[in-house]
């Protein structure tokens, strides 16, 4: 069974065509971030519609011994997803502007949201004071 596909060029654009760079790991976190931000917000509206039952004891385990080191580690975690998600977010209407679509540029608020995103994570959870 031959081909009549003459074109060297790949057929579709496959993973080892492509060179990494930071504006695709943005793209693929804002993503992932918007999945998580989903779930936190399925999760937290679970655990207050308990606390409205007056359901204390079916939730408190989340707050004691080891497991309240993952319940603030999964908060801090959704803290920074909702800081990146909204400040890749501000970018996303930069773009709708007609702005910053400079290969350079683009690469380079993308590393500077993705880092940048720790800066109200830590300042929420520092004037928390937890």
């Amino acid at each position: 069974m031959s081909s009549d596909w003459s074109d060297p060029r790949p057929m579709s654009p496959h993973l080892q065509v492509w060179r990494w760079h930071a504006t695709m790991a943005s793209s693929i976190l804002h993503r992932v971030t918007g999945v998580a931000n989903y779930i936190g917000a399925v999760a937290i509206s679970v655990w207050v519609i308990l606390m409205a039952f007056e359901a204390e004891g079916s939730v408190a385990f989340l707050f004691e011994g080891w497991m309240a080191w993952v319940t603030r580690f999964g908060l801090i975690a959704l803290t920074y997803s909702v800081s990146y998600h909204w400040l890749n977010g501000l970018r996303h209407l930069l773009w709708d502007a007609g702005k910053g679509y400079d290969p350079k540029g683009s690469n380079l608020r993308s590393i500077l949201i993705i880092f940048g995103a720790v800066i109200p994570t830590a300042l929420i959870w520092l004037d928390l004071g937890i």
